[in-house]
This record gives C-alpha cells, sequence and structure tokens, in this order.
C-alpha cells in the first residue's frame, strides 16, 4: 500500500519561509513590522496570541475588533467525518488541547511524523491531549488510497490510536469548512494556502486556535507548547 517512492518535498516546499503575505486591506487587524525580526521562530511555529515574538505587533486600535469577530466560532462549533463516514462533532473535544494535522501516507515527512505524533499522544492522551488527522491528497498525490486502506496502514504501521477522520481538500473550492476555520484564525501570517503535508494547528481548551505550524516542524517541537495548554 505504502510506496517507497516519495514525491521530493523540497522541490514544493522551497522558498516557504522566505514568504509573508501581507495582509488583505479589508482585515479588521493588520500587522506592522518591527525593526527586527526573528526568522527562527517560523520554523517553531507562529504564536497567534504574541505576535511581538515574531516580528509584529497588532495595531491597538484595532485590536477589539478583531477580538469580537473571534468569538464568534470555536473549533468545537464543527461537525466533520471520521474515516468510516460517520458524523463527529467536534463539540466533544471541549475542555481538551488539541493537535489537528494534514497526513498522508506516502511523503517523505510520514514515517517521522506519524512516529512522533503516536508517541505525543502516548504521553498525553491521559492529560486530555488529542490529536486530529485528516488524510488529504492535495500534495504531490501522495494520499491515493481509499479511507479503509489509510486507517489500516497508520494503524498497523504506526500504531497510530489518535482519531483519524475522512480524507478531505484543505485548499481550493472544496476546502473542508473545519480548514477553511483554521486557515481564518491563524493570522494570515502563514498564508491562506496550506502548504504541504503535516501542517499543524494548535488549539486550546475552549477551542481557539492559538498556534500554526509549518510542516517542517517536528511533532516533538511542539512538545512544550501542548504542556503549556495542558495545565492551563
Amino acid at each position: 500500500m505504502a510506496s517507497s517512492s516519495y514525491a521530493p518535498f523540497s522541490a514544493v516546499f522551497s522558498g516557504f519561509a522566505a514568504t509573508k503575505p501581507n495582509p488583505p486591506p479589508t482585515c479588521s487587524a493588520f500587522l506592522v513590522p518591527k525593526r527586527r525580526s526573528n526568522s527562527r521562530n517560523l520554523k517553531n511555529g507562529v504564536s497567534l496570541k504574541s505576535w511581538n515574538k515574531h516580528g509584529f505587533q497588532f495595531k491597538s486600535r484595532n485590536l477589539s475588533v478583531y477580538a469580537r469577530a473571534t468569538e464568534e466560532k470555536t473549533v468545537h462549533d464543527f461537525t466533520v467525518k471520521d474515516i468510516s463516514g460517520k458524523d463527529v462533532s467536534l463539540d466533544k473535544f471541549k475542555g481538551k488541547p488539541l493537535l489537528i494535522v494534514n497526513v498522508a501516507s506516502k511523503c517523505g515527512l510520514t514515517s517521522s511524523n506519524y512516529t512522533e505524533l503516536s508517541q505525543l499522544y502516548d504521553k498525553y492522551r491521559n492529560q486530555g491531549f488529542e490529536i486530529l488527522a485528516f488524510p488529504c491528497n492535495q500534495f504531490g498525490g501522495q494520499e491515493p488510497e481509499s479511507n479503509p486502506d489509510i486507517k489500516r496502514f497508520v494503524c498497523t504501521r504506526f500504531k497510530a490510536e489518535f482519531p483519524i477522520f475522512d480524507k478531505v481538500d484543505v485548499n481550493g473550492p472544496s476546502t473542508a469548512p473545519i480548514y477553511q476555520f483554521l486557515k481564518s484564525k491563524s493570522g494570515r501570517f502563514l498564508g491562506d494556502l496550506i502548504k504541504w503535508n503535516f501542517e499543524k494547528f494548535l488549539v486550546d481548551k475552549k477551542g481557539n486556535v492559538v498556534q500554526r505550524y509549518p510542516p517542517t516542524t517536528s511533532p516533538l517541537q511542539i512538545e512544550k507548547d501542548i504542556q503549556k495548554l495542558l495545565v492551563a
């Protein structure tokens, strides 16, 4: 089922960290560059609560408008389908930190990410931590299998026990509503597009998106951020 021939990640993902799209003119909260920025923060994830740590700051006069807009919805307001096609209301995860990841079975990042995701889940699941994995075939056609085959592959090869959901689109006109929401709440710093397999969103216990990580950030690099949400 899983092929040993992977499409080159670097050919598609190159230049990702170098781009920093401007926010649209209609955005109620906009960003102003500071004099200095630290590009290391892109690798380690983008905090949506502490933009000043990433070389940006909110215009204070617009912050209250932005806050009111984000109060309208959370991750818990969405219903998705699991790998078997059954509806799952995400409000069942209220009170739990979530890591939401678009996954693929035939990517060069597959083995390391699934291995580390399973390690994190085994370590923190009893403290309420959950991982929500959404297969996607939009990046190099690296998730071509059916839902049953995806589930069999993940559970057999990586012994993954975290929830696997229905295959979705994360970009384009057929983008799943949950991914439309995740991208809209991630500050637009990484842009409107998911860049590749295994991009990650960290969600707090109230269903708010608090950080977004590029595919090159390994799951274990996120562990300290998960720990902070567990004790919050």
